[in-house]
């Protein structure tokens, strides 16, 4: 008798506040159900902003200035990434007062939800607080109403914040990842051996995953 094969282990490195990684999980989301693989996801936090202030800052000028890039580059960027959302799945709602927010509490919060077997659900939940809602996912009291809303207790997602109890975790994780050369996001590894970075699209996704069941494990 043939035995199962173990659900394939998919560890994704991403922030809260990256569209492309909104993306790219649907994509992947969907290839993973039309290719019927066994998987567990385990995400792992990464600051695309650590120095954006609380309050945020609004994310035309934001990538502007980032990337040196003009208004006009800003929408086409904005309509791309629209329209790759929408063909996988994830509705973003940009408006012309669209923020981007410092994401610090929010990966706190991620691994409070991960103590509680929650942390993908959470991560899904901000992903549209943040993207669709227009939310502030720097704010304590957006946080916990989000927690609150899977069904988390309320009150102790304040806590958590309040108290800064993962502080030291959250720095030590995203260190990791940039020691092992994990500069950019989402950065997918597959069975902790295989490194794949940016939203690869739902047919290049399945095309990975075929190549990796065909493997020895």
């Amino acid at each position: 008798m043939e035995q199962a094969k173990k659900p394939l282990r998919i560890d994704i490195v991403s922030d809260v506040v990256c569209p492309w990684c909104a993306i790219g999980y649907s994509q992947l989301a969907e290839a993973l159900k039309q290719t019927n693989t066994p998987h567990e996801i385990h995400w792992h936090p990464f600051e695309l902003n650590p120095n954006t202030p609380h309050e945020g800052r609004n994310y035309r000028e934001h990538i502007m200035e980032k990337y040196d890039t003009t208004a006009e580059d800003v929408k086409e960027n904005r309509a791309r990434m629209t329209a790759a959302g929408a063909e996988a799945g994830f509705n973003f709602q940009f408006t012309d007062g669209f923020h981007t927010y410092n994401t610090f509490n929010a990966h706190q919060l991620l691994h409070w939800a991960d103590q509680q077997g929650r942390m993908h659900d959470l991560k899904q939940a901000l992903f549209v607080a943040h993207f669709v809602d227009n939310k502030n996912v720097a704010d304590s009291t957006v946080l916990a109403d989000v927690a609150a809303n899977i069904g988390l207790d309320r009150f102790e997602a304040l806590a958590v914040i309040a108290d800064q109890r993962f502080a030291n975790v959250i720095r030590e994780a995203v260190q990791h990842s940039k020691q092992q050369g994990i500069q950019s996001v989402p950065s997918v590894i597959f069975n902790g051996r295989h490194l794949v970075s940016g939203a690869q699209g739902v047919e290049n996704y399945k095309n990975i995953l075929k190549q990796l069941a065909d493997m020895p494990e």
